[in-house]
């Protein structure tokens, strides 16, 4: 009998298969583009950046480089990807094209942004249209979170210095819409800024907010429409004070530092003040209690700010800071929402946390670091990123369902892009046939079916 080596089959591996498209599930990318109208949004955008008789068009090379950011790519020449695909993908541009492409459209320098930036702006309001009540406007209203995002830099590049973290690279501010619950998020804001720039800059919030709001459709930017969140980053004077002059359309809630003197007025805080913190389903949340600080606290504050803080048992071996009080870990956040329970407004705050989860899968979709060498291509290489997870989060939002919508990045490569699948061609039609073993492709057919039905852009 023959000796069986190993605990694994062993096969017989040659080079020359045919019709055989790996990354068959990239299709729903492709459809989520076609359906959005984004190609036809960005080549336009782009249309001034493209020479006379090129064979490539600047828009369709641009998103080519956002798809393969968004199937796992981390650099220019990961476009190889989509190159080896043409079957899904068309006709893609030559490494020394996308190149050149790069240092044309960075040599512009803000023009190119503006212009792609204006395309997505475009883009978003038609997503979010098609998606109906899908779409992440909780209650009519719209949720940006800012947050800053580390990227380690592993060699000398333009504007990279030392961290905060001791680390080494840049200190891009970031801003996400939270999808919610039910699903992920989607970027709206990438600001690129040195690595040893301040995380509490009053001027780069306000920057970032504007920036946000302008990549909203045009109903959430009136009327309190749209609640900007921060961690207390974003608690400065200057930045709660712009806030507050723009409260008749604008609603926000930002974390706080724990001063001396809000700490000192926490410890005055009668037992009977405190009320009990919720949980998303209205139940008591067990050692966890708010209260609303009043009073001088509130002197140089903006009329109508309310300042709310959270008192709550760690967590056993949790090292307790200075600023908590009577074993009780301390946070607090200020927001300009009158007349709603303070416990509803703790409660509508704490998912801020959730950029944590959009900054992870943003680091997942290419900003793990930043590929380029100048400020000007990282910038460039910024916007591909922000377009890269538009998608991932689009592409969730129109077409998956239930638990699937959760899935971050990472998962949604390993289980529907990277599926295989044979193309057949039927006289003049091209079918793409997927693994029937794959666990995963009945979804992916689902998916297609449900971006199938909407209507093609006009």
């Amino acid at each position: 009998m023959r000796e069986r080596i190993g605990s694994y089959p062993r096969v017989r591996v040659q080079g020359n298969g045919r019709q055989v498209v790996s990354q068959a599930g990239s299709v729903l990318l492709v459809e989520t583009v076609r359906k959005s109208g984004l190609d036809q949004e960005i080549s336009a955008a782009l249309a001034p950046w493209r020479k006379p008789r090129a064979v490539h068009d600047p828009g369709r090379v641009f998103l080519d480089l956002a798809l393969a950011v968004a199937l796992g790519g981390d650099c220019l020449a990961d476009i190889a990807m989509l190159r080896s695909e043409s079957a899904v993908f068309g006709l893609v541009a030559s490494d020394p094209t996308v190149s050149r492409l790069i240092d044309l459209l960075a040599a512009s320098g803000e023009k190119a942004l503006d212009a792609v930036s204006r395309a997505r702006s475009e883009d978003r309001s038609r997503v979010w249209s098609l998606a109906g009540d899908r779409a992440p406007r909780a209650g009519g209203k719209v949720t940006v979170d800012l947050d800053g995002v580390l990227v380690v830099a592993h060699r000398d590049k333009q504007d990279a210095a030392p961290t905060w973290m001791k680390t080494y690279g840049h200190h891009p501010l970031m801003g996400f819409v939270d999808h919610g619950p039910g699903g992920t998020g989607e970027p709206v804001v990438p600001l690129l800024w040195p690595g040893n720039a301040g995380s509490n800059t009053a001027a780069d919030h306000i920057t970032a907010t504007r920036l946000a709001l302008a990549q909203l459709p045009q109903e959430h930017r009136r009327g309190r429409r749209t609640l900007i969140r921060t961690d207390s980053a974003g608690g400065t004077h200057e930045f709660v004070s712009w806030l507050a002059r723009r409260g008749c359309w604008l609603s926000y809630s930002v974390g706080m530092t724990i001063t001396d003197t809000v700490h000192q007025h926490v410890l005055k805080i009668p037992a009977s003040a405190w009320t009990p913190a919720i949980e998303t389903d209205g139940e008591v949340r067990d050692g966890a209690w708010v209260a609303e600080l009043t009073g001088d606290v509130l002197d140089g504050w903006p009329k109508g700010v309310r300042l709310i803080v959270r008192k709550e048992r760690p967590h056993p071996g949790a090292q307790l800071r200075i600023t908590d009080a009577d074993g009780m870990r301390i946070t607090c956040f200020a927001t300009n929402t009158a007349n709603r329970p303070i416990a509803e407004l703790e409660l509508r705050h704490r998912p801020r946390a959730r950029a944590e989860d959009r900054i992870r899968a943003a680091r997942a979709t290419g900003l793990r670091n930043l590929p380029l060498h100048e400020a000007a291509q990282s910038k460039i290489w910024l916007e591909i990123v922000q377009i890269a997870l538009d998608l991932l989060a689009w592409m969730p939002m129109l077409a998956l369902t239930g638990n699937t919508r959760l899935w971050e990045p990472r998962r949604l490569r390993f289980r529907l892009y990277t599926a295989a699948g044979q193309l057949v061609t039927t006289g003049r039609r091209y079918i793409l046939r997927l693994a029937r073993h794959w666990p995963w492709t009945h979804d992916i057919t689902a998916a297609l079916d449900r971006l199938a039905q909407l209507p093609n852009p006009g």
